[in-house]
């Protein structure tokens, strides 16, 4: 089956905002917890939140920013139905999130002989 890696995507912040409240952070812990209950046979490997990104280019190592907040591995038929496990997904109903963004993981090619 394939598998597919989903990123938690959202606005860069620097600290939880105000109105996620301790009891807030519990309920999107929570609804998580059994989001993952419910995928629990399709899930590879949970993942979890993503901290400060160095990128390395020709240019040297540098700190940037961008909108990943988090990942998770899951296997699904397709690339729809693994898109449609995070409907209404917490990252984005509950949490501050933007979305998951879901794309395949591909073989790596196999060069000539």
């Amino acid at each position: 089956m394939p598998t597919f890696l989903a990123v938690y995507v959202g606005e860069p912040t620097n600290g939880p905002p105000p109105e996620l409240t301790p009891e807030r952070m519990r309920e999107g812990m929570q609804a998580w917890q059994d989001w993952g209950a419910r995928h629990g046979d399709d899930i590879v490997f949970m993942g979890g939140p993503l901290g400060r990104t160095k990128k390395t280019s020709k240019s040297g190592v540098e700190d940037i920013r961008n909108r990943m907040g988090g990942f998770t591995i899951v296997r699904a038929e397709s690339h729809e139905a693994a898109a449609r496990m995070f409907e209404n997904h917490p990252h984005f109903m509950i949490f501050p999130g933007d979305g998951v963004e879901v794309m395949p993981i591909l073989d790596i090619p196999q060069t000539p002989d």
